[in-house]
């Protein structure tokens, strides 16, 4: 994680039996899961949910994802997923941190990339639509 963004929100995670493999550990695409299960918090706290960006008109797609996986999560552990956002006007970049909720220890950081896309012409906007940066500074004020 590189620091914290302008809003974050911690949420908790309890690893699954499903999510691991035979030697308890989670397989490596599930915490891509757990980064949705943040950043779906994150929107709720800003007020802008994806119900509310898919009747805005626009839906926001994930163009770009990096994790850095530091040491493994495991079956019945329980994790803080922290979901920061850093960029917005023209992009929306969350920046995140899994962590032991036991002991704070970084096991995972990642990050995701979402453009705006609108619905009804599916053509990428080069900008955040009002509707959004407006949810964004009232979260901020």
């Amino acid at each position: 994680m590189r620091g914290k963004g302008l809003i974050d929100i911690e949420t908790e995670v309890l690893v699954p039996f499903f999510d691991v493999d035979m030697m308890d550990i989670v397989w490596h695409g599930h915490y891509v899961k757990y980064l949705e299960v943040a950043r779906c918090a994150l929107l709720d706290h800003i007020g802008h949910n994806y119900m509310q960006m898919r009747a805005s008109g626009y839906g926001w797609p994930v163009i770009d994802l990096q994790l850095r996986y530091v040491r493994p999560a495991v079956f019945g552990q329980k994790l803080i997923v922290r979901a920061s956002l850093v960029e917005w006007e023209n992009r929306l970049k969350i920046n995140y941190l899994i962590s032991d909720a036991a002991t704070g220890e970084r096991l995972t950081r990642a990050s995701t990339v979402q453009v705006a896309v609108e619905s009804a012409s599916r053509e990428m906007q080069l900008a955040s639509p009002k509707v959004f940066v407006d949810a964004v500074q009232r979260a901020l004020s």
